[in-house]
């Protein structure tokens, strides 16, 4: 009997338009979910399709609307959390629509021009709807900006780095622009409110870890702080990493202890890292040398990575909400290809509009220690 099913001609569109007592395009426009079928239609064609057990594909639906139902995307980051959990939210909320996700991830520094133009041929050979791009650098942010596409674009990115988001859109042709949104994380924002409660608390003396700048995320935060810090009359020097790693942060983080150690310098009384991994790195090398946290130094994190709220003392972050991310991205997506309305961002800059990070405040740190 298994042999038999298995043997059995999958059944046809007209075979349930026939059962229904309908024509084979009232059925696609059940499938489609069509509001010019009365619900007693709808009802009908639906218990044809569940006796049947017919499963419309993807070929039949787009010869039905024209759509391939069928979103690219294009990501860099692949070993950070960022990317990844925007990617989950996509993913899920596309599913929500009906509407299939097909992912290609690239090395976000090494990744060229014509490797991405291949990856877009690509979809474009699948008959995708539209793209999602997740630039995490200006390399990537370059190539999605240069390639030419007669299908939407969102790009998810950060508003600064060495490519401005003027000179971005300037790489796009003029119908290209027409089809594009932008998305990203309000970093000067987080930025604002890390340093307003660092100078609240006391803190005149910062050292500040920024991440490899080639990094659209490094390069923002990195100007929000020296921003947000000098309005609040912090004095902070910084560090300059070459990546995001913990190993880098404790190696310097030691250099730096030592270097203030033989000099009589001052100890700066809070240390600002670009993300948590970099604060995992400070937090040891500031043990090591008997250093507390927060009594004798503060540190802020930024990512809220998994794990960083049960260090001692667990750790004062940004929480970027990349689901939001993710979800806003989608709805982009949606509202270009005229199938749902504006998205409602708390803040926009540069041609993006920006999702909330959220400063979240721990026992790493605390107020300014007494001398």
């Amino acid at each position: 009997m298994g042999a038999e099913r298995r043997q059995q001609k999958r059944p046809s569109m007209f075979e349930v338009a026939k059962m229904a007592g309908v024509s084979h395009q009232t059925v696609s426009r059940v499938i489609n979910h069509s509001s010019d079928v009365s619900e007693t239609t709808r009802t009908r064609v639906q218990q044809a399709i569940d006796v049947l057990g017919y499963r419309p594909s993807n070929s039949a639906r787009t010869l039905a609307s024209q759509r391939s139902r069928t979103i690219g995307l294009i990501a860099g980051g692949r070993d950070f959390l960022g990317p990844l959990s925007a990617i989950s939210t996509v993913q899920e909320t596309a599913r929500r629509h009906g509407l299939f996700l097909a992912v290609s991830m690239v090395h976000e520094a090494l990744c060229t021009q014509q490797e991405f133009e291949n990856l877009c041929r690509t979809f474009e050979e699948q008959n995708v709807d539209a793209f999602i791009f997740l630039t995490p650098t200006d390399v990537m942010l370059s190539a999605a900006c240069r390639t030419r596409l007669s299908e939407p674009r969102v790009l998810v990115t950060s508003t600064h780095g060495n490519l401005s988001m003027s000179r971005a859109g300037g790489l796009m042709d003029p119908e290209g622009r027409k089809r594009t949104a932008i998305v990203g994380v309000d970093q000067w924002g987080a930025m604002r409110e890390v340093a307003g409660l660092v100078a609240r608390l006391g803190h005149r003396s910062a050292l500040y870890f920024s991440g490899p700048l080639q990094w659209r995320d490094a390069a923002t935060r990195l100007l929000g702080w020296r921003k947000a810090s000098a309005a609040q009359l912090i004095e902070s020097r910084e560090i300059q990493c070459d990546s995001w790693d913990s190993s880098e942060a404790y190696a310097r983080m030691n250099h730096e202890l030592e270097s203030i150690g033989s000099s009589g310098a001052r100890k700066p009384t809070v240390v600002v890292t670009a993300n948590d991994a970099q604060a995992i790195g400070v937090v040891r090398a500031l043990h090591e040398h008997g250093i507390r946290v927060p009594q004798d130094i503060s540190l802020v994190g930024f990512d809220d990575m998994a794990g960083v709220s049960d260090l001692w003392p667990p750790l004062t972050t940004v929480r970027p909400d990349f689901d939001d991310l993710g979800t806003a991205a989608m709805r982009e997506v949606l509202r270009l290809l005229g199938a749902g309305g504006e998205t409602a961002f708390v803040a926009s800059a540069h041609g993006a509009g920006l999702i909330h990070a959220e400063l979240i405040q721990r026992h790493s740190l605390g107020p300014v220690p007494r001398v």
